[in-house]
């Protein structure tokens, strides 16, 4: 590798709104802090929420208020 041309690599604490803590590397110095991760982001966890439930057809009705 040339020299001077890379930034510096430093060990950071990341640090999650679910409280979640832990260490990596990153070319940004000081602590980060995320929103999401992988102990409360759904895909992980398997508590995956659905915003709507059943098809098209289902919408429409319910919009337009037909049973």
């Amino acid at each position: 590798m040339k020299a001077g041309i890379h930034p510096e690599y430093h060990k950071v604490k990341i640090t999650c709104a679910c409280g979640n803590e832990f260490e990596s590397g990153s070319t940004k110095p000081g602590p980060i802090r995320v929103e999401i991760c992988s102990k409360c982001h759904p895909f992980y966890t398997g508590r995956q929420r659905f915003a709507e439930r059943g098809g098209r057809v289902e919408h429409f009705k319910k919009k337009y208020n037909i049973n």
